[in-house]
């Protein structure tokens, strides 16, 4: 007669600080893999004129292009031009920094670069991490650029501790929903041209229809419609409300434009950072 055999106990648990030394190093071995993988970024960034002269050049021209050439044809009652113009173009720069950000992933998709980074034993978190905080530093210079220029030629923004701490806020928050987005193009598309061209295919359209440079209610029937349901154009007013303290009207989006513009971008990173980290594959 066989003798039944008594089950294995469980294996022991980890105790409490042996779990919370775990979770630990997880989360050190992270923040290191992010901070290494976005000096490389920005590393190969500064080796790249064109990435040098979208951050540069490109604000400088458009910057100057539009104050000197709108600004002598477009007058707005009660405001000065450069006042109007100028946060409308800081908005620009975080809806094209998307654009940037799927070039960028793109290209390191297309030169293998993300597959040599995939196959190594680090967080697939930390690599998609990189990519966004890279890129948000890269749109984060660009509207530097582009504010400073645009107080030398004459843009008079409020300068209080409330209003750049709100606008800081918000213009962070917008080029994190952005760069997530481009960043989550870049994995779906892998071409770096296919990325350019579609993305300001779709962009460029918004940001005219957005109040970025011409007011709003000018327009026809058909366009005022599109710019008052236009998420571009409540990212466009809510930095002209805190940058200026003027509101504008016309639907619920554009009278209350940063509580709209948080629950869009809110919205945006929401649905597209799962989606890359799932493009980029399981991860240690």
């Amino acid at each position: 007669m066989t003798t039944p055999t008594p089950p294995r106990p469980a294996p022991p648990r980890p105790a409490t600080h042996q779990r919370k030394a775990l979770r630990r190093f997880r989360t050190w071995r992270y923040l290191r893999e992010t901070a290494l993988l976005v000096s490389r970024t920005l590393r190969v960034a500064a080796r790249m004129p064109v990435r040098i002269g979208g951050v540069t050049l490109q604000p400088v021209v458009n910057t100057v292009l539009f104050v000197t050439v709108f600004g002598s044809a477009v007058h707005i009652p009660a405001t000065r031009y450069p006042d109007y113009l100028l946060p409308g173009l800081i908005a620009q720069s975080v809806a094209f920094g998307g654009v940037s950000a799927g070039v960028a992933t793109a290209t390191d998709f297309s030169l293998g670069v993300i597959d040599r980074l995939t196959s190594l034993p680090i967080t697939r978190l930390a690599v998609i991490t990189a990519q966004i905080v890279g890129q948000v530093i890269e749109q984060a210079a660009s509207m530097l650029v582009v504010a400073c220029l645009g107080a030398a030629l004459g843009w008079r923004p409020r300068v209080n501790a409330d209003a750049i701490c709100e606008l800081a806020g918000l213009l962070l928050l917008g080029l994190f929903a952005f760069t997530t987005f481009g960043v989550l193009l870049g994995t779906i598309v892998r071409t770096p041209a296919t990325i350019q061209g579609l993305g300001y295919g779709i962009l460029l359209p918004l940001v005219f229809l957005g109040g970025t440079y011409v007011p709003v209610t000018g327009m026809q029937t058909l366009p005022r419609t599109i710019a008052e349901y236009n998420p571009i154009a409540a990212l466009v007013a809510a930095v002209r409300q805190v940058a200026q303290g003027t509101g504008s009207t016309g639907s619920l989006m554009l009278e209350h434009p940063v509580p709209s513009t948080a629950a869009c971008c809110t919205l945006l990173i929401a649905v597209c950072l799962p989606l890359a980290v799932k493009k980029f594959g399981p991860g240690p």
